[in-house]
């Protein structure tokens, strides 16, 4: 049975360039591959026909054999050339990996011109005051980074002259080696993969492409942010080698330590001092929060440790939803510096509740009650 036109099977004309080639490839592997097509002959057939045209028009030698002498010329038993033959098909993450590795920085395998890398992405730790990550801000970011010569246009090349294709791999960044019966690809050793040569560097990024520099940059940082949230600036990481896409800035929030609150979430806590009056007889204390100060009305008899929820009054998340509580723990501070008078007074007052100290202190009198079994079934 007659094989089939190579570039008929790829859909494409005899004078397709090297990128074509490999879109027209890529389609039809992505479309026939076995891993998406289970159980299916005819896929299974056309992908291994597919990736046979490819694998013979993509090297420049065996599709100028092709091209002259048909099939006959890339036929290893007509003694002319390695032909791919239809075993050994790539996996299906290979298919995947090669069809993305052009965007991410991978490339490789076959394909001619000069490789194209996308930019590296970029971090920045911003650091913020609570205030500023709960009600939002905008900030002026100064960072380091490499952009594109703007003397040779990231060419790397000096302004005027281009780059000229690699003489030892024909442009395609690789070179194949035949032993035996085995055909082995790897980097072309003189353009380094880039399948291009530069001939006289640009003075400026001394044929880099790209050069270092500063720049500013304003950041909007929206309501509610918290440690360990990013925002992301597309292309504003460092430029791509050969024309490749900017790569990405990725802010990291890191918020202050504040002197009266700490957040949990959407939760804000505080710690109240109050008197020990107040925690007797009761009061109303103003406490801070983000938006002001508030009332805050202490029961009488209230305990140290006590929480207290004021709803609404916490942080909003920037994801959505209402905005969280501020909790406040109050804590009875034992008085100091006491004169002789307030002395008197609370050595009064101890002796008036020593009377009916149950009644009083009850947890002070359950805790007693709990010592003094403890010790009588030790005894036992």
């Amino acid at each position: 049975m007659s094989k089939r036109d190579y570039y008929e099977i790829l859909g494409i004309s005899r004078d397709v360039n090297d990128a074509d080639l490999k879109k027209a490839y890529r389609r039809l592997a992505m479309k026939h591959h076995p891993d998406r097509n289970a159980n299916n002959k005819e896929a299974e057939d056309k992908f291994k026909e597919a990736k046979e045209a490819y694998d013979i028009l993509s090297d420049a030698q065996k599709r100028a054999a092709y091209d002259q002498f048909g099939h006959a010329g890339v036929d290893p038993s007509a003694g002319m050339g390695g032909g791919a033959g239809y075993g050994g098909g790539a996996s299906f993450s290979d298919i995947f990996g090669d069809v993305f590795g052009d965007i991410f920085g991978g490339g490789g395998g076959h394909g001619g011109g000069q490789r194209v890398y996308r930019g590296a992405d970029l971090r920045y730790n911003l650091e913020l005051d609570l205030e500023e990550a709960v009600g939002g801000t905008t900030v002026s970011i100064r960072i380091p980074t490499h952009i594109t010569c703007d003397e040779c246009s990231g060419s790397g090349a000096k302004k005027g002259t281009s780059p000229t294709t690699c003489t030892t791999c024909g442009g395609h960044g690789q070179v194949r080696m035949q032993q035996g019966f085995f055909s082995l690809q790897q980097t072309c050793p003189r353009c380094h993969g880039n399948g291009k040569m530069i001939d006289t560097p640009c003075a400026k990024c001394h044929g880099k492409g790209i050069v270092e520099k500063h720049k500013t940059l304003s950041v909007k940082v929206p309501a509610g942010v918290d440690t360990g949230d990013r925002i992301r600036l597309s292309g504003e990481g460092e430029a791509g080698e050969n024309g490749g896409p900017a790569g990405d800035l990725y802010v990291h929030m890191h918020v202050r330590p504040h002197k009266l609150f700490t957040r949990e979430g959407n939760d804000l806590y505080c710690e109240v001092p109050i008197s020990f009056v107040t925690a007797g007889l009761g009061g109303e204390l103003e406490v801070p929060t983000l938006g002001g100060r508030v009332k805050l009305k202490v029961p009488p008899e209230t305990q140290s440790g006590k929480m207290f929820r004021l709803r609404g009054k916490g942080v909003k998340s920037p994801r959505g939803g209402g905005p969280g509580d501020l909790l406040c723990r109050v804590d009875v501070e034992t008085p100091v510096k006491l004169t002789k008078k307030q002395k008197e007074l609370l050595e009064e007052l101890g002796k008036s509740m020593a009377e009916d100290s149950v009644h009083h202190s009850p947890r002070a009198a359950t805790w007693l009650d709990g010592v003094k079994k403890f010790f009588e079934d030790m005894k036992n």
